[in-house]
């Protein structure tokens, strides 16, 4: 039991602050209790000797509890960096190593050169890890005490780590703790895309272009059709003939026509359900993804292959090297390999469910170290998008003439961009923060809070931004936020809502929506339905829905455990001679490489059992279980006849060392979340069409 054990037992409620309230006094006092308090209290010492900086009790409170390994919710301005020092500085004694996980490497790289004097004021070793780190320093960066990186960069050196072939190569440390910044996106957000490291194999270049200049003329409902919520294309009987006489093929549905099938699929997903410069951008004549929680280019992030591939080809770009996957894993399963953890972020208690049921951590929101004096106004509500578009340019120009700054948030970058050229045919100067300019991204947000700014950005600017006001802004109000969208999940809204009202500063937040928006849409919503409400059951659903995932992916997730045991024995095995056991550990690589690729297609797959009256899950993991069943005794006999056979060559089957993050659907096989969400709507009276 941790050491505050005893005085709350947590459940899926927000926790008060007020727990550790005591500890806080005695910390003030000089008069600290026990180790956690006196680590506590030593770090914020030294922040304020080394930084001229005497940190808020609040900040004190956020740093007791994630000592106590919880998530905090902590609004933005109020010194979440200085919060992790004191926090990371207990963990460092109490467990050895800490790992803070921040959102990308420009923080990691800013919150160790930042803080790296206080750490080492307090006898720790800091370091940051990023994209451009090189192997022999990245083990020097492993073995501080203080590790600033990205979870994205541990779990590939993770990856990489394992298809090392000498125990030497490897860089990476031991995962004792971490402390996540933004958890809720690392957490929940990303849980579930996995990491990806790959071997390069070309793609079928002729075929691929061939479809891409079909997909344009196929129709909807006499090609081809959706499923529920437009998630996957479904060929027609006329589709699948139209494409068989485009490319040749006399029976698409065959064995040996199999890629060509998945290919012509993803050709018109690629059509018509990703768009440029909402889903992605193109860019330095290759695909870069939006992350649609963000509003940023998700770095080496992408479609499943044959979706890549197909983007690729609608859009004339030169087709990558997809590759074969190697090994794989996701955040939530990186993350669960930490014995302890906590985190932090400026919006996590509408999800303290999920925190408490995935990762068995309660949330303690902090309160604001002023009073909050924003004022959050109700939604705006139009018939259609383009009166929403023109109602919010209005807004702009009277707010502008009065010299107050607008900080205005959409959906996508081509709606930034539609509303920059309304905003600009009426004369207003602004600025435009889309994953086009994400360069610029710090210059443009620290303007932002001047008089008479306008800022017009995706949600770039929801999260991890803090923009100061400028004399004489308060005296206007203060900053307003314009929101062009509501979003599925209440946090995003409310990352964008915190932007304004930091310590204490006056501001405003207003949601501009129409009934032509996707949530709208999507989910058939009306004038008369309760949208915060509406956001709690979808919340639910994708909620139930991760569940239902984990369960299929718990056994894989324990046998890839499994087998990197396995591997680790072997390469670290002196009983075997090196030749021997450099084709065991090729072996092992190329069965792995082959389990992923079975499971990869039995998940596609399996919803068709239900039809023969079988249960999915428990077919799923007789089907998994018989696959790692046969793994060892295949590698041995591999091993065998290579050994039998010496002078045989044969060339490496793979390339090691490709990595990127495959982006895939939360919902388990499509439509199963949907479902339920239906189901849920019809129960309230809702019609969700």
């Amino acid at each position: 039991m941790s050491i505050w054990g005893k005085l709350f037992s947590g459940g899926t409620s927000v926790l008060s602050s007020k727990t550790y309230e005591p500890a806080l006094i005695r910390i003030r006092a000089g008069q600290p209790k026990n180790a956690v308090e006196t680590a506590v209290a030593q770090a914020a010492k030294s922040i304020e000797q080394v930084l001229n900086l005497r940190p808020y009790d609040v900040q004190i409170l956020g740093a007791l509890a994630m000592a106590d390994q919880k998530i905090v919710e902590m609004q933005t301005g109020e010194g979440k960096t200085l919060t992790a020092v004191m926090a990371a500085f207990s963990m460092v004694q109490a467990f050895g190593r800490v790992h803070i996980l921040t959102a990308n490497d420009y923080l990691a790289t800013r919150d160790a050169a930042w803080m790296g004097p206080v750490y080492r004021q307090l006898g720790l070793t800091v370091a940051a890890l990023t994209q451009k780190v090189p192997p022999e320093e990245r083990r020097l960066a492993y073995s501080a005490d203080v590790l600033y990186a990205t979870a994205n960069e541990v779990g590939f050196d993770y990856l990489r780590d394992g298809l090392v072939m000498q125990p030497e190569e490897r860089v990476g440390g031991t995962f004792q703790s971490c402390l996540i910044d933004e958890a809720d996106s690392i957490l929940i957000d990303e849980s579930r895309i996995p990491l990806v490291i790959a071997g390069g194999a070309a793609p079928l270049a002729g075929m691929v272009h061939k479809l891409a200049l079909l997909a344009p003329h196929l129709q909807m409902g006499r090609h081809f059709t959706f499923d529920e919520y437009r998630r996957n294309v479904l060929l027609t009987a006329e589709g699948a003939q139209a494409i068989e006489q485009a490319i040749g093929c006399r029976n698409l549905y065959t064995h040996e026509h199999q890629r060509t099938l998945e290919a012509a699929v993803n050709s018109i997903h690629a059509q018509v359900l990703l768009h440029r410069d909402v889903d992605y951008l193109v860019r330095n004549s290759a695909i870069e993804l939006v992350d649609e929680f963000k509003g940023r280019v998700a770095l080496n992030r992408r479609w499943p292959a044959a979706l890549q591939t197909a983007i690729e080809a609608k859009e004339g770009v030169p087709l990558q090297k997809q590759g074969r996957i190697l090994g794989q894993i996701t955040l939530q399963s990186l993350i669960s390999m930490y014995p302890v953890k906590c985190g932090m972020t400026g919006t996590a208690a509408t999800q303290a469910e999920e925190f408490s049921k995935v990762y068995k951590l309660d949330v303690i929101t902090i309160p604001t170290n002023q009073p909050m004096i924003r004022q959050d106004h109700r939604d705006v509500r139009f018939r259609l998008k383009r009166e929403k578009e023109n109602a919010i340019t209005e807004e702009i120009v009277k707010c502008h003439a009065l010299g107050r700054p607008v900080l205005v948030g959409t959906a996508s970058v081509a709606e930034s961009e539609r509303l920059s050229m309304l905003v600009a045919s009426r004369g207003v100067p602004h600025a435009v923060l889309n994953a086009r300019q994400d360069e610029a991204e710090a210059q443009i947000i620290a303007s932002a809070g001047k008089l008479g700014a306008v800022t017009i950005s995706t949600n770039m600017a929801g999260r991890g931004t803090d923009i100061e006001l400028w004399p004489g802004v308060a005296e206007l109000g203060g900053l307003y936020v314009i929101g062009t969208n509501r979003h599925e999940a209440r946090r995003i809204d409310n990352q964008l809502r915190g932007r304004a009202g930091r310590q204490g500063d006056p501001g405003e937040s207003r949601f501009f929506i129409s009934y032509e928006d996707e949530l709208m849409q999507r989910y058939g919503l009306g004038a008369d339905h309760d949208v915060d409400h509406i956001q709690r059951i979808i919340e639910g659903q994708n909620l139930n829905a991760r569940t239902i995932l984990w369960k299929y992916e718990g056994l894989t997730e324990y046998q890839r455990q499994q087998f990197r045991e396995w591997r680790d024995s072997v390469l670290e095995g002196v009983s075997e001679e090196p030749q021997r056991r450099r084709l065991t550990l090729e072996k092992i690589d190329e069965a792995w490489s082959d389990y992923l690729a079975q499971v990869t297609g039995l998940r596609e797959g399996i919803q068709w059992v239900s039809w023969a009256g079988k249960d999915p899950l428990n077919e799923y993991l007789h089907r998994v279980t018989d696959f790692f069943a046969d793994m060892p005794e295949w590698v041995e006999s591999e091993v065998d006849r290579r050994l039998a056979e010496p002078e045989v060559q044969e060339e490496p089957l793979f390339d090691r060392g490709s990595t990127w993050v495959y982006l895939v659907e939360d919902q388990p096989w499509g439509t199963l979340g949907s479902r339920a969400f239906r189901g849920l709507m019809r129960l309230i009276g809702l019609k969700a069409s």
